[in-house]
């Protein structure tokens, strides 16, 4: 076997992608606890592409391997490794995906779920966790609740319109996008389907018999936060995920004081760090209810790592409903 491996290289921090390439490099050897995975399929997410600019708060040292979250099959493990052997077939959220093998620690990976394929996996864990830690643990999302889900066609958004729906929530998925939100009335049957381009919390007032919306989960930020604290209901969680407009909201705090609303901010894995028993329930919640086939991840499309640019931009323009995956081993 070879003892290079193709990967996705950071090598420089620059616009449009200019510092980042496809390159042969050493394939790595898993230490004592490690295990070395074949990727199959790695999710490209909003952090990859800011983490070629330096804009993302998590800043590695040059160069690095992008990728957040990935599944594939064990093809080699280090000492002390008892959990997995070679062939067996695993998902993690880890760090330096994008290559065609990658070393992680072996308490962080997990069985594939049989139901999911490889694509399905790679893209479940990060969007999920999200989801999970925002409605649940952050929200305490109740059965009947209102829940409107923004950016609803993105990979936490439409997790957020799955998880929801599976716990008993009246869910509006918002969008900017009719095509989109198409294929999720289609695919996932949320209560209300709406478009946000020319305002919506008259509407979301509308839907909701004039009460507002008991959940507001936002990875947008701007004006969509703008608009959403005058819709939510007396007593209601904004969810705030991130901000893929690009401006950072501010809140008057007026505002909240009269509606009686609050704001949380949901980092799913710092959540874990800070929580480490909260965070190891949380992930054996969500890939229960993936083993038992209650929730639905979707990709997007399918790309071979030559062709990441092509992945990179189905997110930068918006294009996506659901995940796209970068496929190493095609």
């Amino acid at each position: 076997m070879a003892d290079t491996m193709r990967a996705l290289v950071v090598d420089r921090l620059a616009p449009d992608y200019q510092g980042v390439s496809v390159r042969e490099i050493a394939r790595p050897e898993p230490g004592p606890g490690e295990v070395r995975v074949r990727v199959r399929a790695a999710a490209v997410n909003f952090p990859d592409l800011m983490q070629t600019r330096g804009e993302h708060q998590h800043k590695p040292d040059l160069p690095f391997i992008g990728g957040l979250e990935m599944a594939g099959e064990v093809d080699a493990v280090g000492p002390g490794v008892t959990a997995f052997k070679p062939g067996d077939a695993v998902c993690a959220g880890g760090r330096g995906v994008f290559a065609e093998y990658v070393v992680l620690p072996a308490a962080i990976l997990q069985p594939k779920p049989s139901r999911l394929s490889y694509g399905e996996a790679a893209g479940y864990p990060v969007a999920y966790l999200t989801a999970y830690v925002a409605l649940v643990r952050a929200a305490d999302a109740q059965p009947g609740e209102w829940v409107l889900v923004h950016g609803a066609a993105g990979g936490v958004g439409l997790a957020a319109v799955d998880l929801a729906r599976t716990m008993g929530c009246k869910v509006i998925a918002a969008s900017a996008s009719d095509e989109k939100l198409a294929v999720i009335g289609e695919e996932y049957g949320p209560e209300a389907l709406l478009n946000v381009t020319e305002g919506f919390r008259e509407r979301v007032k509308a839907l909701t018999g004039g009460r507002g919306a008991d959940v507001i989960y936002d990875p947008v930020g701007g004006d969509i936060f703008d608009d959403s604290v005058r819709c939510i209901a007396f007593g209601g969680r904004i969810l705030s995920i991130g901000f893929t407009s690009g401006r950072l909201p501010t809140l008057p705090v007026n505002i909240a004081l009269i509606k009686g609303f609050s704001v949380h901010g949901v980092r799913a894995g710092e959540y874990g760090r800070q929580f480490p028993e909260k965070g190891r329930e949380n992930t054996a919640a969500i890939w229960r209810l993936a083993e038992e086939g209650k929730v639905k991840p979707r990709v997007h499309a399918e790309y071979p790592l030559d062709r990441w640019r092509e992945a990179y931009e189905t997110l930068a323009q918006r294009k996506v409903v659901g995940k796209t995956i970068i496929r190493p081993d095609l």
